[in-house]
């Protein structure tokens, strides 16, 4: 139990539905859904199209998004990927001719056709209770009336100003500056987008005036997006993978995202006793730093469109996580993993949500960069993803840019199971640290007894191509005793990632947590 004389929150308990996210006003019309009579897929629609509006920075309409559900009455979990596809008219040789390296995040050629709103439809017509058109009524209200900045957003939305270019100018700037706490952002544009998909579906998004929109805008700076292209948009179902730590699966969702380079690290993780370890001193986190450039060098070479993903058996191979961990020593830290491309981006959106009949959806949605690629259309201001900067240009690697293909994905949702039991659908935001977050929580819990939300609470440490980065929640003696070891220590500029999760007691009770690095909470009924 913690200490209540000293900084922190409570996990929130509930027993008929609860959701966990971001930002309150989701939160509370996830929670508003369940409470009328809709199911945690309706809950979590609802909420994940409101917090684009909430956090537009993060998140919206000209983005992407991966789901994981477990329907009431099974045990079973599916998986929706919702990502879309680079315009057929993408070449990685047309680049390589123009002596690029890699995609330019903020360039043209970074932009792929949004696939969220095919899948939440999809989800909508397969899982649904509630009629989509009811359930974009939260986000059309709040997108003509204004939503308050939240301080956390405020920031990032400040950070990514230099990034806007053009009509997203307009848009996403209150005169010419970013907005500050309590400023309200208005978005009507999107309102009127919003009311055509609750009318026409997805013919309202991809097909129309809104397609018209965003494919004048986009071949008006020089892209090869068509309205085919748009037009053919289709998200796609199919089974998660699973790992095993401890007693415990790790379930996530196939590539093209990279879920598979969690459960490496978990397997990684395993050959090391973590119980015989200060859960916030130097060793746990050399070994978590170590095992994730092992892990994230996997991904680097293995992971792409699932087309094209030809040796994920290998990267799941318990056999290949035993000859990596081999390779760790507990004494010096190993050189980073190379990037696979310059695209390395701080957050995304997560939300998850369980309801009275147990239908569990862990559902992330994302446009990349602080507002993707910076570009917006021109009449409703949709702001488009950058995730093509997730190809590599590389000649034959499996995740090279080519039209057609969806890239790899940073965003993951994920849930653990126990006995065949779903008992945490969560995620953890923060782009390239995904992965590490996810074993890091799952160790938190498993390995060091904590709740769900002291477990989220707790400072992280990351070590990526810019080196060791170590919160402000460690204390100088760790930072040291990295730093011996051959670490790179530096503080993060920004906190490292956000954290969301429900756990299913055998109780029935459900009690979740949400990051106090993000602005959001818990709310249940």
């Amino acid at each position: 139990m913690r200490d209540f004389q000293k900084p922190g929150r409570s996990a929130v308990f509930a027993t008929n539905g609860i959701c966990a996210t971001s930002h309150p006003l989701a939160a509370k019309v996830a929670i508003d859904v369940l409470q009328s009579g809709g199911n945690a897929a309706d809950a979590a629609l609802a909420g994940a199209v409101l917090l684009g509006l909430c956090e537009p920075q993060m998140t919206g309409i000209g983005g992407d998004c991966f789901v994981l559900v477990k329907p009431a009455g099974t045990e079973a979990v599916i998986a929706l990927n919702g990502s879309g596809r680079a315009p057929m008219g993408l070449h990685a040789t047309d680049m390589r001719a123009r002596d690029l390296t890699s995609i330019p995040v903020g360039g043209i050629e970074s932009v792929t056709i949004p696939g969220a709103i095919d899948a939440f439809c999809a989800l909508n017509a397969r899982y649904g209770r509630t009629p989509l058109s009811d359930l974009l009524v939260p986000a059309i209200h709040y997108a003509d009336e204004g939503v308050p900045v939240a301080p956390r957003v405020a920031s990032d939305w400040a950070d990514d100003v230099d990034h806007l270019k053009g009509a997203a100018r307009d848009f996403y700037l209150l005169d010419g500056r970013a907005p500050t706490p309590g400023q309200i952002f208005r978005a009507p544009g999107q309102a009127h987008v919003l009311r055509e998909i609750a009318a026409k579906g997805r013919a309202g998004f991809y097909e129309g005036a809104v397609a018209d929109d965003m494919v004048a805008s986009l071949r008006a700076l020089g892209g090869t997006h068509t309205l085919d292209d748009f037009a053919a948009t289709a998200c796609s179902w199919g089974d998660p993978i699973k790992g095993h730590y401890r007693g415990q699966d790790l379930i996530e969702h196939a590539p093209n995202g990279q879920g598979a380079t969690a459960i490496l690290m978990l397997n990684i993780l395993s050959h090391f006793d973590f119980a015989a370890l200060d859960p916030f001193g130097a060793p746990r986190a050399h070994l978590e730093a170590e095992a994730a450039k092992l892990a994230y060098d996997a991904r680097n070479r293995f992971l792409a469109d699932p087309d094209h993903t030809t040796r994920l058996a290998h990267m799941l191979s318990p056999a290949t996580a035993s000859a990596l961990a081999a390779l760790i020593d507990p004494a010096r830290a190993m050189a980073a993993a190379a990037p696979l491309t310059e695209a390395i981006h701080k957050d995304t959106i997560y939300i998850t949500v369980m309801d009275r009949d147990r239908m569990a959806v862990s559902l992330i949605y994302s446009v990349f960069w602080g507002f993707g690629s910076g570009f917006a259309s021109s009449k409703f201001g949709i702001n488009f993803q950058n995730r093509g900067a997730g190809f590599t240009l590389t000649p034959g690697h499996p995740n090279e840019a080519a039209g057609g293909k969806r890239p790899m994905h940073t965003i993951i949702p994920a849930m653990l199971a126990q006995n065949g039991r779903i008992v945490m659908p969560f995620g953890v935001m923060g782009g390239a640290y995904q992965p590490c977050g996810h074993a890091r929580l799952v160790t938190n819990m498993r390995d060091f007894g904590m709740d769900v939300q002291t477990a989220i609470d707790a400072p992280r440490s990351f070590a990526d191509a810019g080196g060791m980065m170590v919160e402000r929640g460690y204390g100088a003696d760790v930072r040291t005793a990295l730093a011996a070891v051959g670490h790179d220590v530096q503080t993060p500029a920004v906190a490292l990632g956000g954290a969301q999760a429900i756990v299913m007691h055998d109780t029935g009770v459900l009690q979740a947590g949400s990051d106090p690095r993000k602005d959001g909470c818990a709310i249940g009924y």
